[in-house]
């Protein structure tokens, strides 16, 4: 495979982005890979490889980049008071989505100018606090993103401007929501009512709540790590993607 760190150029500013996508037999359809909390890491990169030997154009950019160039952090950063869990939080506690759609867009332009991305329909999953924002990026781009999914998303019913939530009908394209059985961040009331909301939507899609897991099973590196629920989510994404992108 090919890949590569490259600097979007986004309203904001430089949004550094490793992007990866197979050698042979392209071009190939684009998906965005969107990180959980602790950010840019190679547990992260190692994911977006294996997304992209299957014959997907990945790019997993740092939506932390406003906040600079050292905002990539060790893994300390899951560790309950440790300095560089103050300094992650610091940064995440300022991203909202509507700044994170600019980005999306951004990504879609680039996207546009590239001769290995096969013109068309885009992609889009996020772990953790980007949930919501691939959700919601369906739904502020129905026509581009025709698939979207989210793992173990946070507080997908909020109060948050473009809460995920609130614009379940917007998405034209097909939605998946994986839930964790044991979620602080995404408790099983509040994805009762998602899941109320989600089927009044109309969406073809699927929320399914994975059983006996807790938030971050995807991770291999994690505490919390579940082989066959992480297998799952594989099979899921993977298949999601080969209905509505091909590849």
């Amino acid at each position: 495979m090919l890949e590569s760190t490259q600097d979007i150029i986004t309203r904001d500013g430089a949004m550094e982005t490793f992007i990866v996508r197979p050698e042979r037999h392209g071009p190939h359809p684009a998906v965005l890979m969107l990180m959980d909390a602790p950010g840019i890491r190679e547990e992260l990169r190692d994911m977006a490889r294996r997304l992209a030997s299957v014959g997907y154009y990945v790019m997993l950019p740092n939506l932390y980049y406003r906040a600079g160039r050292d905002s990539m952090f060790g893994p300390g950063a899951l560790v309950k008071d440790d300095p560089e869990r103050d300094r992650m939080r610091a940064i995440r506690t300022r991203m909202t989505i509507p700044p994170v759609m600019q980005d999306v867009a951004d990504m879609l332009s680039f996207l546009d100018t590239q001769p290995e991305v096969k013109p068309g329909p885009v992609g889009t999953h996020g772990y953790c606090m980007s949930g919501p924002y691939s959700l919601a990026a369906a739904a502020r781009f129905p026509r581009r993103i025709a698939a979207a999914a989210s793992f173990y998303g946070t507080w997908l019913v909020s109060d948050a401007v473009e809460s995920p939530h609130l614009n379940l009908a917007k998405a034209k394209g097909e939605l998946y929501i994986s839930c964790a059985e044991h979620d602080e961040l995404a408790p099983l009331p509040m994805v009762a009512e998602l899941k109320a909301l989600f089927d009044a939507s109309g969406n073809r899609g699927e929320l399914e709540i994975s059983p006996h897991v807790h938030h971050g099973f995807a991770f291999p590196q994690r505490w919390c790590y579940d082989q066959p629920a992480a297998e799952r989510h594989w099979e899921r994404l993977i298949a999601l993607y080969r209905r509505n992108l091909g590849g």
